[in-house]
């Protein structure tokens, strides 16, 4: 999760894809959505716009399925931001979309 959050792109994909490949069950979805979004990003940072927005949308339509809280993770807010950075991507040629929010657990109740 560190290296998504530092946009360290490339390195997640791998470690994403090579925890992906070792989970079987309902949170496969969740892991491939995080990292079809990375890759996005990757993919946007050289220039090559439609995988992007492409990309985007597949990780964002995996994720979308699930609940907010996956894999000990608060992907409500990421899922709200990847949703307002695709429909920017598809409806100007000029935008650059900001920073995703950073992966974090999802906060504590009070206890």
């Amino acid at each position: 999760m560190a290296l998504f959050d530092a946009g360290e792109w490339y390195a997640c994909h791998d470690g994403f894809e090579a925890l992906w490949h070792e989970t079987a069950g309902p949170w496969r979805p969740a892991l491939q959505g995080l990292l079809q979004i990375a890759v996005s990003r990757l993919h946007l940072e050289r220039g090559n716009r439609r995988g992007a927005m492409i990309l985007l949308g597949e990780g964002l339509g995996r994720l979308r399925g699930l609940p907010d809280q996956v894999l000990g993770l608060d992907l409500g807010e990421l899922k709200h931001v990847a949703a307002a950075q695709l429909d920017l991507l598809q409806s100007s040629e000029q935008a650059m979309p900001g920073p995703f929010p950073r992966l974090k657990p999802p906060l504590e109740p009070d206890t």
